[in-house]
């Protein structure tokens, strides 16, 4: 069983920070979940314009508000508590907050922990070797 607190990733090498965001990572591809799961706090009044390539991500905003507009539709869709948004096709989107945001969010395959957004918005691929905590299958 794995158990954390935020307060555990508080001031670590978990934390990573942008001008844009802060992303508190609790669960990493090194713990063998197949997915990774992140604490992100969305600074107010920024737009930051993604497309996971290689990835796939779940977003439940916990706190703030804002949007998020798909960039192939066009339509944009308003963030409060209690939404959440699927990038099920590698969406190209851009998050916008118009207050701060809290947003819990889910990667597949998990994330390694130091990612940034590259220039095209993506993280980069993770798909490499995997360490398996001992008796993790």
């Amino acid at each position: 069983m794995i158990v954390k607190k935020l307060s555990d990733v508080i001031g670590t090498d978990r934390e990573v920070s942008t001008p844009h965001w802060t992303s508190r990572r609790l669960l990493l591809r090194d713990e063998g979940m197949g997915f990774s799961l992140h604490d992100t706090l969305i600074r107010a009044g920024t737009s930051t314009e993604m497309e996971y390539r290689h990835h796939l991500e779940a977003v439940y905003c916990i706190e703030g508000t804002g949007h998020v507009k798909d960039l192939a539709t066009g339509e944009v869709h308003p963030l409060v508590p209690g939404t959440v948004y699927a990038l099920d096709r590698h969406d190209r989107h851009v998050l916008t907050a118009v207050t701060e945001l809290r947003m819990v969010c889910v990667f597949t395959p998990p994330v390694v922990g130091t990612e940034v957004h590259d220039e095209t918005g993506a993280y980069p691929s993770t798909t490499g070797p995997e360490t398996r905590p001992e008796g993790r299958g």
